[in-house]
């Protein structure tokens, strides 16, 4: 009996390539993602200054909308566990934003870590763009022939 792959999985053929310019487009989420994070350290810094704590806790929030609606959109693109493997680059952004804006030291340890996560996400990445759509089984019993 031939049963029909459900329309969830028929979706996610067409998610299983993924451009160059999407990887892209979802490191700019990422570090928009990271930047309200940047913000609420800076509200947490304002020293009982309530102007400026509000600026940069409204400020942490509009970030963090644009993130979600963003990341709404990425999410359409991309299977779920390719999105939360790029999510991961996060790390990185936030070690560059840590020193360019609050002059942290970065340790090797620091370093070998965010290596080991990029190393993770260009693995993931480079599946997803290697796998042909077309190859793809569209029934159970093609399904059963790649198994």
């Amino acid at each position: 009996m031939c049963v029909e792959l459900t329309q969830e999985r028929v979706n996610a053929v067409g998610k299983n390539k993924v451009s160059i310019k999407n990887i892209i487009q979802l490191q700019a989420v990422i570090i928009i993602y990271t930047i309200s994070s940047v913000m609420a350290k800076f509200a947490s810094a304002s020293n009982g200054e309530p102007m400026k704590f509000i600026l940069f806790f409204g400020m942490e929030f509009v970030f963090l909308g644009i993130y979600a609606l963003l990341w709404q959109q990425m999410i359409k693109k991309f299977e779920l566990s390719v999105a939360y493997a790029n999510r991961s680059m996060a790390l990185l952004w936030s070690m560059i934003w840590a020193v360019i804006f609050f002059h942290d030291r970065i340790t090797v340890k620091n370093i070998i870590g965010v290596i080991l996560v990029m190393v993770g996400t260009i693995i993931i990445n480079t599946e997803k763009i290697q796998t042909p759509e077309d190859d793809s089984p569209k029934t159970m019993e093609e399904q059963k022939k790649y198994d």
